[in-house]
């Protein structure tokens, strides 16, 4: 096993390279294109020994890794934010098919504005496709994340395809050590593929390609891919255990970070999760008694986990890299559902929104977030959404604004209220 310092995006490719893939049907977007350069050099040369087309689209892109994995072919392939839509009738269709693949998605924030930094809402659209996703906070976890989705989509309890998410720019062009397994390891990990369905049939209880005529059909073969996905809980478990037993790291449905004796916790995911374990740190020196629990498998939803790893706690703040317009953050529905029927649930729950279109999230504002998770807890009544915006960057805008001359008009931040205030609106605290 050798460690080298490699990109998020060259993490990504390395995975698809150890899983000795078949095909890679590509299109190339900011911030994934390295994904699939590196490996058309590589398929260049020869290793792996892949057949690597470039299609016209990430509609086309989508339609071919599905037709390929059908007909029994190990597909890799990439994309990010507008290509992940622009490819989205094809993954209902892909899932449907129940056929195995991996796709990695370099989360960036979706247009209007156009901005070329992440959160979240793309890959979260795609959470009701039928893909399992599975969110990476290391360069480390992108490419064992990668090898970790091809057992778990090719088992027969699953058959579905696995989306790998990493964030762009964070993660995506961020060098980090990165311990790269042996192929023979990676073999004894992840066997050649061997599918025991081919081509496009109707079949029990998978279906590839089969049109039906009426909701009973229709019905039965959409609740043979509910059962499939929770039969991923369990599996992603196997999986784990064997490649913590081969490879010494151990992934588990979520990542607990100082829970023992947390009275409150840090819900996040992905890359800004490492901040937030620093800022779990900071706050531990002054006497909080906080923790974190990172989300790292979202599809399935593993509600009983998540459930077990709050049971008991005084407040809970779930912070959104998202925006649902018009709802707020789309994690915070989640975990307050799988709370509802819990007795021993949190007396708050608390919804914070920050990491849009990449914007940072400073020590400062992680302070509020606890101190104001701390004080919902206290009072028994959560808060939010509340936007994490400084008075520097308002300021900022504000300026931006006057630039535009448009500088009589209020903006929709300063409009609102403060972050004390329990309407829900978006807010603003103090950096």
């Amino acid at each position: 096993m050798t460690r080298e310092m490699m990109t998020g995006n060259l993490a990504a490719a390395w995975g698809a390279r150890l899983a000795d893939v078949d095909y890679i049907p590509a299109f190339p977007i900011t911030p994934q294109t390295e994904i699939v350069e590196a490996l058309a050099g590589w398929c260049d040369g020869g290793n792996p020994a892949a057949r690597f087309v470039t299609l016209d689209s990430e509609h086309s892109m989508m339609t071919a890794a599905g037709a390929a994995a059908a007909a029994g072919a190990r597909v890799f392939t990439a994309t990010s934010s507008q290509g992940l839509l622009y490819a989205f009738e094809v993954l209902y269709t892909i899932a449907g098919w129940r056929v195995p693949l991996v796709l990695v998605n370099v989360s960036r924030a979706l247009a209007s504005p156009i901005t070329l930094e992440p959160d979240h809402n793309d890959v979260l659209s795609a959470r009701d496709s039928g893909f399992l996703q599975i969110h990476a906070e290391t360069c480390q976890e992108v490419l064992d994340s990668v090898l970790m989705a091809y057992r778990i989509a090719e088992d027969q309890r699953v058959c579905l395809p696995v989306l790998v998410n990493l964030d762009g720019f964070y993660l995506s062009f961020t060098r980090e050590p990165v311990r790269k397994p042996e192929p023979d390891q990676v073999r004894a990990f992840l066997p050649p593929y061997r599918p025991a369905h081919l081509g496009f049939k109707a079949s029990a209880p998978q279906s590839l390609g089969v049109a039906v005529l009426g909701g009973a059909s229709y019905t039965y073969f959409r609740h043979q891919m509910q059962l499939a996905s929770l039969n991923a809980l369990s599996v992603h478990q196997e999986a784990a255990a064997d490649f913590a037993r081969l490879f010494g790291r151990r992934y588990d449905l979520v990542e607990g970070y100082r829970l023992e004796d947390a009275e409150d916790v840090l819900i996040m995911s992905n890359a800004f999760a490492t901040k937030g374990k620093a800022a779990v740190d900071q706050a531990r020196t002054k006497g909080r008694r906080v923790g974190l629990l990172r989300l790292r498998v979202i599809r399935p939803w593993p509600a009983d986990v998540i459930t077990a790893a709050l049971r008991g706690r005084r407040a809970v703040a779930v912070l959104d890299q998202n925006l649902a317009p018009g709802l707020g953050g789309i994690l915070f529905q989640e975990v307050a559902a799988a709370l509802y029927h819990e007795p021993a649930r949190p007396k708050a729950l608390c919804s914070f929104i920050g990491g849009l279109g990449g914007k940072d999230i400073s020590e400062g504002e992680f302070e509020a977030i606890f101190a104001q998770t701390a004080a919902a807890g206290d009072r028994g009544r959560g808060i939010g959404p509340v936007l994490l915006y400084t008075e520097g960057e308002q300021h900022n805008m504000q300026e931006l604004l006057a630039i535009a001359g448009n500088e009589k008009q209020p903006s929709a931040i300063s409009s609102q209220r403060s972050a004390g205030d329990q309407d829900g609106s978006l807010s603003s605290p103090d950096s």
